[in-house]
Parts: structure tokens; sequence; C-alpha cells
């Protein structure tokens, strides 16, 4: 950026979602731009993030079958929007907002 616009970007919100589910993680980033859409404030992403595993081994059988196995993972999902400017506006539609149930948020200043 040339640093006139480094100057005028004078705050900026940054909205980290997870979750375990891709579909939901992503209506949910779809309501956050199309709110920002409607009050006006510029929007960067949403920026998809590296994904997290979570790989478990577990014995099936408790002493005798020591190479029967099973493996488990737990994936999750995580997007993250930039929002340069917010506006009062914004703020207030986002703390209203009601995401599904598994949807993590996390809002933070710069």
């Amino acid at each position: 950026m040339p640093a006139k616009q480094k100057e005028e970007i004078k705050s900026r919100l940054r909205v980290k979602l997870k979750s375990y589910d891709n579909k939901v993680i992503d209506n949910s980033t779809r309501q956050i731009v199309e709110i920002g859409l409607r009050s006006g404030v510029s929007i960067v992403g949403p920026i998809p993030l590296p994904t997290e595993i979570h790989k478990y081994t577990v014995n099936r059988s408790s002493f005798i079958h020591k190479n029967a196995r099973e493996q488990f993972e737990m994936r999750i999902h995580k997007r993250l929007i930039e929002v340069l400017d917010p506006n009062q506006k914004f703020v207030d539609a986002l703390r209203d907002l009601t995401l599904p149930a598994g949807v993590e948020i996390e809002i933070k200043t710069t």
C-alpha cells in the first residue's frame, strides 16, 4: 500500500471464524460480508486459513488385539475477514448477528 492509504486507514477489525463444518462457516462469512456491504464499509476477504486436523488413534480392543486400531480425525475450518474503517452501523449489526451453533467468532481491533 502507498503511504497515503496507510495514513487514511484509522482502525481495522479482524473477524476470525472457526467451525467443524465448512458449509456452516461459509454461510456465516457470507452473512458478515453482506452486513458489511449494506453498512458501506470496505471488506478484505473472506480469507480461508489452513485447516487444523487433529488425528486420534484408539485401540479397538482393550487388551489382546493391539494391532486392531481405529483412527479418527477432527477438522477445524477457519476464515478471516478484515474490515477497514468500521462504522457504528456495522458494529451494531455485527453485535446483533446470530450465528448457528458450532461457529466460534473472535473479533480483534487493530
